[in-house]
């Protein structure tokens, strides 16, 4: 019975490292279908807003005449992510680091009117629904931040800055 037990014990590990041999050299969209690596303590990072780290934008559905104060909620399909800096950081990003014990980000929506539930990400790659319920400026620029949660010495926010872009206002408005 030994030998039987050790030869699933090490057939086991031969499978999981040919699992781990396979994915080498994946584009990241063969990666994606890997587990998502948890957020962790003592990593960079940066945020994305829809697939990108600069130059995103979030579409606000606004109808009707839109004033500067004028608010709409975001359309479907929208996300946030974070992904793990590995080697030198982006020059041109606003990258976060987890510090000594966050293990998740909390994402902030620096221009939000409206007190929607929190959204929280635990894993890079992972994309998360922007909240319908929030009401966000028609346009304007505005930041999106993903702060390391529990905060601890050295956790640095990243930030995404944002485009709003108002989607149906009415024409001659």
């Amino acid at each position: 019975m030994r030998s039987r037990h050790h030869h699933l014990r090490s057939s086991g590990t031969v499978a999981a490292l040919a699992v781990l041999a396979g994915t080498v050299g994946l584009s990241s969209a063969g990666a994606a279908a890997v587990s998502p690596l948890p957020v962790g303590p003592g990593q960079t990072f940066v945020g994305q807003v829809n697939g990108v780290t600069i130059g995103a934008v979030i579409k606000v559905g606004c109808f009707g005449p839109v004033t500067p104060a004028s608010t709409g909620h975001p359309l479907a399909g929208q996300q946030v992510s974070v992904q793990l800096v590995a080697g030198n950081a982006p020059t041109t990003a606003t990258v976060g680091y987890t510090g000594t014990a966050a293990d998740r980000d909390m994402v902030g929506f620096g221009n939000s009117v409206s007190a929607a539930p929190a959204t929280e990400i635990k894993a890079y790659g992972l994309a998360v629904a922007i909240p319908q319920t929030l009401n966000l400026p028609c346009y304007g620029t505005g930041t999106v931040g993903f702060v390391p949660a529990p905060t601890s010495p050295g956790a640095q926010t990243a930030l995404v800055g944002v485009t709003y872009v108002s989607v149906g206002v009415s024409p001659g408005s």
